[in-house]
């Protein structure tokens, strides 16, 4: 099967690139020094950045633009001795920042580009407040998967956490956007987004929503110099398609996929969906927009193509996907189609996390055998990469009759979120299985006894202090498991009552100096970027919250820089870097609805 084959049966309408043999006498409808495919948290920053250095820019989103950067949870990762960190008595710094970090990223990237964003990191928290970002120091200082609302600086990752804590001194770098949505934790990444994209418009961005990007175009030399889209011209019908599609999220985000009721509240959604796109077959008119410098894909992941999760990531198909309705792998196929190299698109990033209540890390988290496998104090995604990469995707947490008190009781309290709380609730109530006897839990739910009672036992003695734990969690953090009753709580992958959020973090591979997209072979395809989640970057190995924020600002300004300077390289690749995304109309068939990122 051929790549656009592929492409096609995975429902993208992406066309095979036109040559353009005489650019200057070709019918473009606009044209700038760079288009931005994807005006996301990547997109809107190669945007400034662009604008800043005196280029021209046309952005170009089948939305209204914002995509998972201003649905998420508004975490943005900075470090190093930011002016925040500061004000709030952090020490850190670049080395510091590094070292923890080389141990989250691998060698998905090079040092040298990850000690670059370290050291770039406070400058580029200077650089969003000097147009306009609020972030500011009020500090939560313990483990959580999530801070109270009125915190805006805390612990995102596994920094407290050993054999962390060891190799780098702890230090917060959850910077958090100052804003409120309710009591909800999601929609909050709009308070870095926002202000970015106003600052980028009164620099002179011209931003042209509901545009479809669907195909590329080159010169005789195999450089990209536009794009074509499929834009709603029409204002009442464009209004018309931003409410179905407003109403379309509103409904299909209310319920997690598996929960009951939710197919009600899809399937209305659905509904609505179906419409904008009914609007979008009849009111779109087809335009060429030139680049004359360079195009930047920025157009997300593709967690929300179910075809190409299934084809790619196929252990995560059971799992919630975490994006918005543009994350489908168009920018990365669009890149694809004109000879990138698209890579570690099996990695996916899958967040299991179960602090708050703290009694659910205090416990133990076994596998389908009955044995651990993971520190439970990691960050949840740590936590996920152990469970469906090396476990099945199957878990469970084991509570006894203290630990489960514990839990019911910490669900209420002032500084759990009410979806902290619910998640409690539903499966500490509901969802358990309750065994007499540790000897009978291992019977109902089908562990390996000996194995089961040999990892509680172990447990139990570095609990007490009297011997270390196998996977360095501190005594402090653990509690004894008694022998009876038991409750035992579904964490697997496919869990209908504790859904796995899942978003994608492969891409196109780029080169790190610049974010130029490059062939297979590291040769690199002029014109042509990328960023955000669309390409490799810090965070394809594992996440961290507001990792990926923090890439789609470093990646989207190294590509806006690049192609400000001219910059091209022919060298191979060592590694990555990332991008944001369009549409996939078989998401509705197969009924993963889109849910608003939570992190």
């Amino acid at each position: 099967m051929s790549e656009m084959q592929a492409i096609n049966d995975w429902g993208l309408s992406i066309d095979v690139p036109l040559t353009v043999s005489d650019p200057d006498n070709f019918a473009w409808a606009a044209a700038a020094d760079m288009v931005v495919v994807g005006l996301g948290g990547a997109g809107v920053a190669a945007a400034l950045e662009g604008c800043e250095r005196g280029m021209s820019i046309i952005a170009l989103d089948r939305y209204a633009g914002g995509g998972s950067s201003a649905a998420n949870g508004g975490v943005f990762y900075a470090g190093g001795g930011t002016a925040i960190q500061k004000a709030a008595g952090e020490d850190d710094d670049p080395a510091n920042m590094f070292a923890y970090l080389k141990m989250e990223t691998g060698d998905v990237i090079a040092d040298d580009t990850l000690r670059a964003f370290c050291e770039n990191s406070a400058a580029d928290i200077d650089w969003m407040m000097a147009h306009g970002v609020p972030f500011e120091p009020s500090i939560y200082r313990k483990k959580t998967s999530y801070p109270p609302l009125d915190k805006f600086l805390y612990h995102p990752d596994s920094t407290l956490a050993e054999p962390h804590r060891s190799v780098a001194r702890p230090a917060a770098r959850g910077h958090r956007g100052v804003m409120r949505n309710g009591n909800k934790a999601w929609g909050l990444g709009a308070a870095i987004y926002n202000p970015l994209r106003a600052a980028a418009i009164a620099k002179g961005l011209d931003f042209r929503r509901f545009a479809e990007a669907r195909q590329l175009a080159v010169d005789t030399d195999g450089r990209v110099i536009g794009v074509r889209v499929e834009r709603i011209a029409d204002p009442a019908a464009a209004a018309a398609f931003e409410r179905a599609i407003a109403r379309a999220n509103g409904w299909m985000a209310m319920l997690p996929p598996t929960f009951f009721g939710s197919q009600i509240s899809y399937g209305i959604g659905a509904r609505y969906l179906a419409k904008a796109m009914r609007i979008e077959a009849t009111s779109r008119v087809s335009e060429w927009v030139r680049a004359r410098r360079g195009v930047v894909l920025s157009a997300g992941g593709f967690i929300l193509n179910n075809p190409m999760v299934r084809h790619f990531a196929p252990k995560y198909t059971a799992s919630m996907p975490n994006g918005t309705l543009g994350d489908t792998g168009s920018g990365i196929m669009l890149g694809v189609s004109v000879g990138a190299h698209a890579d570690l698109m099996e990695r996916v990033s899958a967040w299991r996390m179960i602090n708050p209540p703290v009694a659910w890390s205090r416990a133990i988290m076994v596998n389908a055998r009955g044995e651990r496998f993971v520190n439970e104090t990691l960050y949840g995604a740590t936590i996920g990469d152990a469970l469906v990469e090396r476990n099945g995707g199957r878990a469970y947490i084991i509570l006894d009759a203290k630990l489960r008190k514990d839990a019911l009781r910490q669900a209420f309290g002032p500084e759990t979120l009410a979806f902290q709380r619910d998640i409690t609730l539903l499966n500490v109530l509901f969802a358990s299985k309750k065994a007499p006897s540790l000897d009978a839990m291992a019977d109902r739910m089908g562990f390996d006894r000996d194995a089961f009672r040999a990892t509680v036992a172990a447990n139990n003695a570095a609990a007490r202090g009297e011997t270390p734990d196998i996977f360095a969690k501190m005594p402090s953090d653990m509690a004894v498991i008694e022998d009876g009753p038991c409750w035992a709580i579904d964490a697997s992958a496919d869990s209908s009552t504790f859904p796995l959020a899942c978003m994608t973090v492969g891409g196109l591979r780029v080169d790190e100096a610049t974010g130029e997209v490059r062939r297979a072979d590291g040769t690199g395809i002029d014109g042509r970027y990328a960023a955000g989640r669309t390409a490799i970057g810090l965070c394809s190995h594992l996440y961290v919250s507001g990792l990926s924020y923090a890439d789609c600002v470093f990646s989207g300004r190294r590509a806006a820089r690049a192609i400000a300077a001219g910059a091209s390289s022919r060298t191979p690749v060592v590694a990555s870097a990332q991008s944001e995304c369009t549409l996939f109309h078989s998401a509705i068939a197969d009924g993963r609805p889109a849910m608003p990122p939570c992190e």
